[in-house]
This record gives structure tokens, C-alpha cells and sequence, in this order.
């Protein structure tokens, strides 16, 4: 995917360990990468703060949104403030990245392209994971609905859905686990890498399941 060279592209989220596989990916392939900083630096669910991190960067070839949170319990023992920090930390940031891209992106007048991050339990669901899947379903209904309005200015929209990542934090959660199944950060990388380039000229509006054998 040589044609990234030279593009400026956003990463939000991009120091996690799925941000890092990302960055790493994309810079491998000559592209221009503009990390968003994390909290309490800079918050994506809070509006100013979005627009002006998205105001000062050049025109954008592609966006790819990876911030979000996780919470899990029984729906009877989850509060209001957890189900709306969900909202926020995925739905909210998501949206609100999402409208920032598009002006940034219309700017170079050639299109381009935005990848956002659901999770499996939107299309597999999950139990005491609702306020979780509520918050991404979020994510992947704007990705969908967002494609379909931005199709005629070859701006394509989609979003991958990973499964529990093999990450060292959750390595440590679930020493017992089948970490072998796990989706690594630089396989997702490669599919979100895909999706951000000029050779994606057809996908669009996609929920793309990233999980392997997990």
C-alpha cells in the first residue's frame, strides 16, 4: 500500500496497544500519522476539544478513531454514570471524530477514507456486557449511516470489530485464557491499514469481524 506515502492521516487512541500497531503499520508505509493525544491531555468526547485538535491539522487523507473504554457487569447491578461513561467514551468520541474528519478530509477535495473501532458483541452478543455493546452498537450504526451520506464524495466509512486483543493488560486479566486465539494489535492493524488506503475503492459501510479464532 504504497500510495499511503505522503498522506496525513489521524490516529485517535493511538498509544494504546492497538494504537501503536496501527501507527506502526501506517508509518511503515510512508504515511504522515497525527496522534491525538490521551486524556486528561486532550478529551475527544468533550466538543471544543475536538474541533480544535482536528482544526490545526493539515488536510486529512483518513481518520481512524480507536479511542473507547470497557465496562462489564449484570445489567440489574449497572448504574446510570457507568452506562453513560460508556456512551461517552465510545459514541460521543466516535461522533464527534467522525464529523471533525469529514471537514478535515473534504479539504483536499479527493475523497478519503475513516475507519472506527466497534466490538464483537455488536453482532455476537454478550452477557453483562450491555451498557459495553449499547455504546459500540452506537459506533457501528454512525459508521453505517455515515457511509451511506458520504458515498458520492468517494469518502468511505467502515469499522472493524475486534474480540478480546492479545495485549499484555489482558494477558495479565486472563493468565488462564487461549491467548493464541487472541487477535494481535498488529493483525488488526493490517485490516484497518486496508481500509485507510486508496486501494480500499469499494468498502464501505462495513462491520468488519476481526477475531479470528477467538
Amino acid at each position: 500500500m504504497a500510495s499511503l506515502a505522503g498522506r496525513h492521516l489521524a490516529v485517535t487512541g493511538g498509544h494504546g496497544a492497538l494504537g501503536r500497531g496501527v501507527c506502526a503499520v501506517l508509518e511503515a508505509r510512508g504515511a504522515i500519522v497525527h496522534v491525538a493525544p490521551d486524556p486528561p491531555v486532550l478529551r475527544l468526547d468533550d466538543e471544543a476539544q475536538a474541533e480544535a485538535f482536528f482544526a490545526q491539522l493539515p488536510p486529512l487523507w483518513a481518520s481512524i478513531h480507536l479511542v473507547g473504554g470497557f465496562a462489564m457487569g449484570p445489567l440489574a447491578e449497572t448504574t446510570l454514570a457507568v452506562f453513560e461513561a460508556q456512551w461517552r467514551v465510545n459514541t460521543v468520541t466516535c461522533f464527534l471524530s467522525c464529523r471533525e474528519a469529514v471537514r478535515a478530509i473534504r479539504k483536499t477535495g479527493e475523497g478519503g477514507r475513516i475507519v472506527n473501532v466497534a466490538a464483537r458483541p455488536v453482532l455476537a452478543p454478550a452477557a453483562q456486557m450491555t451498557a459495553y455493546a449499547s455504546a459500540k452498537a452506537g459506533v457501528a450504526a454512525l459508521t453505517q449511516g455515515l457511509a451511506v451520506e458520504l458515498l458520492r464524495e468517494d469518502i468511505l466509512v467502515n469499522a472493524v470489530l475486534p474480540s478480546l486483543i492479545d495485549t499484555p493488560a489482558n494477558r495479565a486479566a486472563m493468565p488462564d485464557a487461549d491467548h493464541g486465539s487472541w487477535p494481535r494489535p498488529a493483525q488488526i492493524a493490517e485490516a484497518i491499514a486496508f481500509l485507510a488506503s486508496p486501494e480500499n475503492t469499494l468498502t464501505t459501510g462495513t462491520l468488519l469481524p476481526v477475531y479470528g479464532r477467538a
